[in-house]
């Protein structure tokens, strides 16, 4: 067998497995090929069961030469014996090996394939993962960005650019990097700080090791994230006698380590002392599946939960001690229980600038905090008392110990703060409202709408712009997994792939998911390339595009921080040289259109409440259009309820800056470092 078709045999007989449930670890994979892999991994996929078919077709529909195919989809006298309609291929000349297939996937943009097998990666509970392949140059350099969000994310990915000849018989080839100081670098190192794991396999023998190695990373709860193996052309194509043993299929446990004794003793003690103790949960939470165990801790307990982007949905949010989201785009609510909190016990979190309000938010001179990780990197962060464990097995550990010593907050604390989500429901509830059917809809408004109609079963994806800040603040989840917003990269451009990845992840149901991906105008334009392929497999997407010509999130910082705007506009160019004359004549659902979705436009309120309901019960791909009211005309979401620090220019000549500075001074004096 080459190296590749090795590849993608050992691929297909990896496997997880967790809580006695075992998982296929790569169900597909991705792939756009050029030269640099076209005949490797192109052509081992095509012997893993896609593609055409060589050879001549009678008129019967069976095929000779390379076999004749029979009804039921089985293929005799190829002399490598037949293939079963599911994939499987028997007596192919090794035995009797059962050759399991391994599903190809089309993509458009390379960066959107990784995007597309993340939000798969996640949907499947990081226990299922999809294989993305490219060529050399540009198709491996568009990796890079994906790849960031995916191990920030600690979401698996498998990565296999193509790269330039091992045996370098023309040099330079097409699309090499040459550098001058080193002969073995190419334009794959650009991956090597944005993957957990990397090696070049430069000799066929070489990929044993190296497979081996990206599963065990892949499989990892600590480790995982993007994994690259770079696939020189030449050794793409080799042909290797493999020993045996490589292609048995293999478990790879992912494991749920416990607490240290000591540890959980440490974290006991610090939970009973505490007197207004908050948790943060991350997502860990939902990495681990604790979501029910987590809920049995805090009914134990009674202590309120705030949620990171990644965490909200930890509980549902009509759960008596969830507060929402925590930090710059936080509810009032958390972030109230955030200053005053004595202990914030952090399961599962890394406590971005967002989630800490830049080091301003936790302002209780006697804060501590205890943190359940199962990385210890993430642990000690805030100089932390650690509880390095899986989330749900720190959790249950921890609820059995305090259950046997009676701990529960002061009723006068579960009175406070639920009082104070009451409260805060009337502010959501004012934003979502929509008094004139007529009116055009603000952003928020489109999200009170949209909340009217999802039940648990929908998923909402976002990454980027304003709608993450409006969807932490407001957004009513209802089930574990509804809320799917990207916010460890903020990566314009991810929603559209990530979107097929979760409804790709999601097809097993006896009838798909409602699964949306919001989007403004400008993270449109970033990547619209893969509605081309929710088209192509006929998944139902709902694609709902917020026409505010420009960039509403950025814009409103830039204006906050004295840069006045610049460059955040979608508007024609005025005679002084700014952008502030019409709006571009830029129809975003024509092109939707064009790509072959689906579209619904619409103009007011009660418009947009029919596109919705018809979107949410459509069966193909579907989008739906509406150009939104700025909030400076008409009732817009909650201001910000903690700060976050973006410096401001030291000096300046134009007002809007010194202002800005004064401001950026008042509350700097304000961050602390937990030590």
């Amino acid at each position: 067998m080459t190296t590749a078709q090795a590849l993608v045999a050992f691929l297909a007989r990896q496997y997880t497995e967790r809580d006695g449930r075992r998982h296929r670890l790569i169900s597909a994979t991705w792939g756009i090929f050029g030269h640099g892999n076209v005949a490797g991994i192109g052509q081992a996929l095509v012997e893993a069961g896609n593609g055409t078919r060589n050879g001549t077709r009678n008129g019967d529909g069976t095929r000779n030469a390379n076999g004749t195919r029979n009804g039921d989809g089985t293929r005799t006298g190829d002399g490598h014996g037949t293939q079963n309609g599911d994939g499987t291929r028997n007596g192919d000349g090794h035995g009797n090996r059962t050759r399991p297939r391994m599903p190809y996937l089309q993509g458009r943009n390379e960066q959107a394939m990784v995007h597309a097998a993340v939000g798969y990666a996640r949907q499947s509970g990081r226990l299922s993962a999809h294989a993305v392949t490219t060529s050399i140059g540009p198709g491996a350099t568009n990796l890079v960005t994906g790849a960031a969000l995916a191990t920030i994310n600690h979401l698996p990915v498998l990565l296999l650019p193509g790269d330039t000849f091992a045996t370098r018989p023309a040099d330079p080839v097409l699309q090499q990097l040459e550098v001058p100081y080193a002969g073995d670098v190419s334009v794959n190192d650009c991956l090597r700080p944005v993957s957990r794991y990397f090696d070049r396999v430069t000799r066929p023998e070489a990929l044993i090791p190296a497979a081996l190695q990206a599963m065990r990373v892949l499989a990892d709860p600590a480790e995982t994230g993007a994994v690259t193996l770079a696939l020189p052309q030449d050794v793409q194509a080799e042909a290797y006698d493999w020993p045996e043993e490589f292609f048995a299929e293999r478990v790879w446990r992912v494991r749920r380590p416990a607490p240290d004794t000591a540890e959980l003793e440490a974290a006991v003690r610090a939970v009973r002392s505490a007197r207004r103790p908050l948790i943060v949960a991350g997502g860990g939470v939902r990495h681990s599946g604790a979501e029910e165990t987590f809920a049995a801790f805090t009914a134990a307990t009674r202590i309120p939960v705030a949620s990171t982007q990644a965490g909200k949905g930890a509980l549902r949010h009509d759960h008596p001690a969830d507060v929402g989201g925590i930090g710059h785009t936080g509810t009032a609510t958390a972030d109230e229980l955030a200053r005053t909190a004595d202990l914030v016990i952090g399961v599962g979190t890394r406590y971005t600038d967002f989630t800490t309000a830049s080091g301003t938010l936790f302002e209780n001179p006697a804060v501590r905090f205890l943190n359940l990780n199962i990385t210890g990197f993430d642990a000690h962060k805030l100089a932390a008392l650690p509880l390095v464990a899986d989330a749900r097995t720190g959790l249950e550990a921890l609820t059995s110990a305090l259950a046997g010593r009676g701990y529960r907050i002061d009723p006068a604390y579960e009175t406070e703060y639920t009082g104070a989500k009451e409260a805060w429901e009337e502010q959501v509830e004012a934003s979502f409202t929509t008094p004139d059917p007529t009116a055009r809809p603000t952003q928020t408004q489109v999200l009170g709408l949209l909340d009217t109609l999802v039940t648990e079963e929908d998923i909402l994806i976002n990454a980027a712009g304003s709608l993450p800040g409006d969807l932490h603040k407001l957004w009513r989840t209802r089930s574990r997994d509804q809320y799917h917003v990207e916010y460890g990269y903020s990566c314009m451009g991810y929603e559209i792939p990530a979107a097929i990845g979760v409804l790709l992840a999601t097809r097993t149901h006896e009838r798909p998911r409602p699964v949306w991906a919001l989007v403004g105008d400008g993270t449109y334009l970033m990547n619209p390339t893969e509605i081309v392929t929710a088209v192509q497999e006929n998944l139902p997407l709902k694609l709902l595009i917020l026409q505010n010509h420009g960039y509403a999130s950025i814009g409103g910082l830039s204006e906050a921080v004295g840069g006045e705007r610049l460059g955040t506009s979608y508007r024609h160019r005025d005679p002084d040289g700014g952008f502030t004359g019409p709006p571009l004549p830029v129809d975003l659902a024509a092109n939707a259109a064009s790509l072959g979705m689906r579209v619904l436009r619409a103009t007011t309120v009660d418009d947009l409440r029919k596109a919705l309901a018809e979107a949410r019960s459509a069966e193909g791909p579907t989008c739906v259009y509406v150009e939104t009211e700025t909030p400076d005309t008409v009732s817009g979401p909650p201001p910000a309820q903690a700060w976050w620090d973006v410096p401001v220019a030291e000096t300046a000549s134009r007002p809007a800056a010194v202002t800005a500075r004064e401001e950026y001074d008042r509350r700097v004096a304000a961050r602390r470092h937990h030590l």
